[in-house]
């Protein structure tokens, strides 16, 4: 794999946490001696993450880095760790994520050098480079899974981490059940009548904040089926011409979102209160003086940002 971020691979600007350059070098999970061998090579770095927070470093204010240390100069925390797991290769240098979810927190002074503290990546996200942005994304995202599935699911013994970090086994001989990193796939929508966007609210969010539709794909849909199902049982909408934009790992905790966008084919709202707070259509004009409303896009790192931004772009 070349040593690039991939970006001919898409012909748009690539989304936050995905597109890292990172060679996943799947051989070297298939060696069970993997850390020994680049703990010997020397060059290996690891990234920490602690009950789903990533370490960083915001010793300047605005200009936020990833705290990526040499593996070497924290052996004896690797000992301590409740995992460690290979994340990939770049420029020839290995990449480890280390958990340290089971340390108490006033513990974790004495373990690591003062060189960062643990945040919620979706605080600082948009503001790392995007290689360390994925890298954090990744590790956080293979961790949570990683405390998720401590215990078979099929018969409830212990499980065995392998393949550094990529497979989980039951420990129980007579069950073997084995299992793979999860990553829940979800549809998400800018859903349009060529004037309008419909975008809606959950209670939860901060307040005057839309967002585009949104939800988790079912057993047997396809994309195209998911995104009518979601958007007619959210606000009771028809739609057609159902275009993919583009994906995004969202790790918060396990997901990939899969951007459309939709033609409406009737515009008006039915709401479904179990689904949504609000929804409503928005004018261009309107969402570009969203703040004067009262009201607020959604994050900057995220794709429903980025489906929105898009849109609007064709409405010069």
């Amino acid at each position: 794999m070349p040593e690039l971020y991939p970006l001919h691979l898409l012909n748009k600007k690539p989304n936050f946490y995905g597109f890292s350059g990172l060679d996943r070098s799947a051989h070297i999970r298939q060696d069970e001696g993997w850390l020994k061998m680049l703990e010997k090579q020397g060059n290996a770095k690891v990234v920490f993450s602690w009950r789903s927070q990533s370490m960083v470093n915001l010793d300047k204010p605005g200009e936020p880095y990833a705290t990526i240390l040499a593996l070497n100069v924290v052996s004896e925390i690797v000992n301590k760790a409740d995992n460690v797991v290979f994340l990939g290769e770049k420029s020839g240098i290995p990449y480890l994520g280390i958990d340290l979810s089971s340390i108490e927190e006033d513990r974790l002074d004495e373990l690591i050098p003062s060189v960062g503290v643990f945040t919620d990546l979706r605080q600082v996200g948009p503001l790392l480079e995007r290689f360390e942005g994925s890298l954090l994304a990744y590790n956080r995202a293979l961790l949570f899974w990683h405390q998720k599935n401590k215990f078979c699911g099929s018969c409830g013994a212990v499980t065995r981490v392998t393949k550094a970090g990529h497979q989980i086994n039951c420990s129980n001989t007579s069950c073997g059940q084995l299992f793979f990193p999860r990553t829940d796939p979800a549809v998400i929508m800018l859903v349009h009548d060529g004037e309008r966007a419909l975008l809606g609210r959950q209670q939860m969010w901060k307040p005057g904040m839309y967002s585009t539709l949104a939800g988790f794909l079912e057993p047997g849909e396809t994309l195209e089926e998911a995104v009518a199902r979601e958007v007619w049982e959210e606000a009771n909408i028809d739609i057609a011409d159902v275009r993919y934009h583009s994906s995004q790992p969202w790790p918060f905790p396990g997901s990939i979102m899969l951007g459309f966008y939709a033609e409406a084919k009737s515009t008006f709202i039915r709401r479904n209160d179990n689904e949504v707070e609000d929804v409503q259509w928005f004018d261009v004009n309107q969402l570009r003086n969203f703040a004067s409303y009262g009201k607020s896009l959604p994050r900057l790192d995220s794709i429903a940002r980025r489906l929105i931004e898009d849109w609007l772009e064709t409405k010069v």
